[in-house]
C-alpha cells in the first residue's frame, strides 16, 4: 500500500487575516514536508512559493519585483505545502484565461471536497500578480492588502503553484484557487490575479490527508479572539 500523500498547512488563513503575522517554524522544517507550496514570511514580508523542494520569496520594492532563494532560517506565520506527485497531466495547446482553464481543471476533479496540488509549467501572454507588503500586527490583513503593490508581464515563461481547496475549509485556507508564480529566470513572481496561458503543461495531484499544524507556543495566537464571520469577509476581500 503506498503511503497518503499528506498537504502539510501550518496556521490558518483566519490567522493572519486577524493581524497575527510573527513567524514560528522555520523554512527548514517546512521544507521537510513538501516540495510544492505557497504561503507567506515573517511580518507577511512578500509571497512564498515552494517549487521543487526550494523556496522562493517574491516582493515589490520600489516599484520593482525582487525574487531570492530563501534560507532555511527564515520564518513562516502561515504556509501550505505538498509533496506533488501528479495524477492527471494534460498539455494546454491553445491560448486561455484563467477562468477558462480553472474550469478545464475542475473537468477532471472526482468530486468537490479534496484537496488538489496544482502545477502549470508554460508560455503566459499575460501573467497578473501582486505581494502582500510588510506590516506590522496592528493592521489588519484585509487593510494591508487594499496598497498591495500590482504587477504584470507579458510574455513570461514560468510555474504557477498552488492549492485547490474544498469549501467546507474556506477560513482553513481560502476556498477554490490559491496559486503563486515564479519565472523560470527567478525575475518575477508572486501571488497570482489572473493570467492568460499560450501553452503549457498542467499537473493535478492528489492529496489524501490534511496536516494541520499550530503555533502551540505562540501566545498570540492561543489567547487570540477571532471574528468568524468577519474573518471570512476579510479572506474574500483580500484574496
Amino acid at each position: 500500500m503506498s503511503e497518503p500523500i499528506r498537504l502539510f498547512q501550518y496556521n490558518t488563513l483566519g490567522a493572519l487575516m486577524a493581524g497575527l503575522y510573527d513567524g514560528s517554524l522555520t523554512i527548514g522544517e517546512l521544507l521537510e514536508h513538501g516540495t510544492l507550496g505557497i504561503g507567506t514570511l515573517d511580518s507577511i514580508d512578500g509571497e512564498l512559493i515552494v517549487l521543487d523542494g526550494k523556496a522562493y520569496q517574491a516582493k515589490s520594492t520600489d516599484g520593482q519585483v525582487h525574487v531570492v532563494e530563501v534560507p532555511d532560517y527564515v520564518k513562516v506565520p502561515y504556509a501550505a505545502v505538498v509533496p506533488h506527485q501528479a495524477e492527471v497531466i494534460f498539455k494546454q495547446r491553445f491560448e486561455m484565461t484563467d477562468k477558462e482553464l480553472e474550469k478545464r481543471i475542475e473537468s477532471y476533479y472526482d468530486g468537490e471536497n479534496l484537496f488538489r496540488s496544482i502545477k502549470i509549467h508554460g508560455m503566459f501572454r499575460k501573467m497578473h500578480v501582486r505581494m502582500i507588503p510588510k506590516s506590522s500586527s496592528h493592521r489588519k490583513f484585509s487593510e494591508v492588502a487594499t496598497s498591495q503593490p500590482e504587477h504584470e508581464q507579458e510574455d513570461i515563461v514560468g510555474t504557477i503553484v498552488g492549492i485547490w481547496t474544498p469549501e467546507m475549509f474556506h477560513g482553513v485556507s481560502v476556498a477554490g484557487y490559491h496559486l503563486h508564480f515564479l519565472s523560470d529566470d527567478l525575475s518575477f513572481g508572486g501571488h497570482v490575479m489572473d493570467f492568460v496561458i499560450q501553452e503549457g503543461i498542467v499537473e493535478v495531484g492528489p492529496v489524501d490527508q490534511l496536516d494541520q499544524r499550530f503555533p502551540v507556543q505562540d501566545r498570540k495566537y492561543l489567547f487570540a479572539k477571532f471574528n468568524i464571520d468577519e474573518m471570512k469577509e476579510d479572506i474574500t476581500k483580500s484574496e
